[in-house]
């Protein structure tokens, strides 16, 4: 492996990847830590030019280690993440690597995970850095702002990796041998809509309207759609590929925030797709009372969710990575918790679906796509360090489903009685 040379990037756009922390006494307590777990799961370290141990497990080659270790030091498992963006790290495994830190924490370091309570102690907040700024907060605005800040970031860079029906959120694979991406995210698609029993003459609302595969698709069924969005670039794309597809005349795209819908008669179905991830724990019971509000008697209403174990819920708050660099505002629910969501409303969990191992896969393609087109991606203006963002973003993701830390549902709520 040669060494990465990473280019400047404009000028305070990732200003906490352009400047290492001063944190002499926290590095040296990271490198300790470093080596008291790489003793204790299948990662190997090696610094510079060191030869590479031939087979597994995932090597972690150290490329500016004083660097590695400050940005460690200052925020913990932010830190892990910018100092990959900065080329402080490498590996030729990066997703291997991280499903093997992320499957140790789950079982033979299991017995350390009682040291994550001290992440509510205000003097530790450090290893999992600052709190989001209050513009993160998922108020009508605040929403806005952050789904702007990762939807809008170009149509054309989110086409270099996705597949032809433009659809961001997991697939669902007949099975391991199965490897027709534009197949599962269809079959995903049209088992919700089974599910929620859209068919001719049916009236959806949908919530988050993506690129428009799912109003599509609903609409070639004879259903009417009303699909709302908060992304303008989502929804001039969106009205361009329901406009090619014929179907312009049964799907209405708003520009609308989901707390401002209004419908007297109610729709027969509402079907959200991997937008509640987005709507934050504040808000949750505004997302489930307007299904509530909104959905007409006998109708079912289906939401395709990125869960955690119920277990870790407390910690969902906790500000990440992700948070900081990919999804600001983002927070995760597990299925658990629904239920205690729904508990104030008319609601109940009718069905429940995982599967988190075809979400493994989705990203597992995504990030062969996106790095086959990295200088696509160069050509759109995006630089080194937003590479190197989006390949750590995709693989940190796939560890998390391989690992079994997060899963995928799909949950079908219907009326009580």
């Amino acid at each position: 492996m040669t060494e990465i040379d990473v280019p400047t990037t404009p000028a305070g756009y990732w200003p906490d990847v352009e400047k290492v922390p001063r944190a002499p006494l926290r590095a040296t307590a990271a490198k300790a830590l470093l080596r008291f777990v790489a003793g204790r799961i299948p990662v190997r370290v090696v610094t510079g030019d060191e030869p590479q141990p031939p087979g597994p497990p995932p090597v972690l080659r150290l490329r500016r280690p004083d660097a590695f270790h400050r940005r460690i030091g200052a925020t913990g498992l932010i830190g892990l993440g910018e100092s990959y963006q900065a080329g402080d790290w490498e590996t030729d495994d990066l997703a291997g690597l991280l499903t093997a830190a992320a499957a140790a924490m789950s079982g033979s370091l299991g017995r350390y995970r009682k040291l994550a309570r001290v992440r509510h102690v205000p003097w530790l907040q450090w290893a999992h850095g600052a709190r989001p700024k209050p513009d993160e907060e998922n108020t009508v605005e605040g929403a806005r702002r952050n789904i702007q800040r990762h939807y809008d970031l170009s149509n054309e860079m989110f086409a270099l990796f996705l597949d032809e029906t433009m659809t961001y959120s997991s697939g669902l694979f007949a099975g391991p041998e199965d490897d027709d991406l534009a197949g599962a995210q269809r079959r995903k698609i049209d088992r919700l809509l089974d599910l929620t029993g859209v068919g001719d003459g049916t009236r959806v609302l949908e919530i988050g309207t993506g690129w428009g595969e799912l109003s599509i698709r609903a609409a070639r069924r004879g259903a009417t759609v009303h699909t709302i969005t908060i992304s303008t670039e989502q929804q001039a794309l969106a009205r361009q590929r329901v406009a090619e597809a014929g179907v312009a005349d049964r799907v209405t795209i708003e520009l609308r925030d989901y707390r401002h819908v209004e419908d007297a008669q109610g729709y027969d179905a509402i079907v959200s797709v991997e937008m509640i991830e987005a709507v934050g724990r504040r808000y949750w019971p505004s997302y489930f009372g307007a299904i509530d509000r909104l959905l007409a008697p006998g109708g079912r209403a289906g939401i395709q969710a990125i869960t955690l174990p119920d277990e870790r819920l407390k910690f969902a708050d906790t500000y990440t990575w992700v948070q900081k660099y990919i999804f600001p505002g983002g927070v995760m629910l597990s299925v658990e918790e629904v239920e205690r969501q729904l508990a104030g409303t008319g609601l109940r969990l009718a069905d429940q679906r995982a599967f988190g191992w075809s979400y493994a896969k989705t990203l597992r393609r995504w990030r062969e796509t996106f790095l086959a087109n990295a200088d696509r991606v160069r050509a759109l203006g995006f630089d080194e360090t937003f590479i190197r963002t989006w390949e750590y973003y995709l693989a940190y993701c796939e560890a998390g489903f391989v690992s079994g830390e997060i899963d995928v549902h799909q949950l079908i709520l219907d009326r009580r009685g």
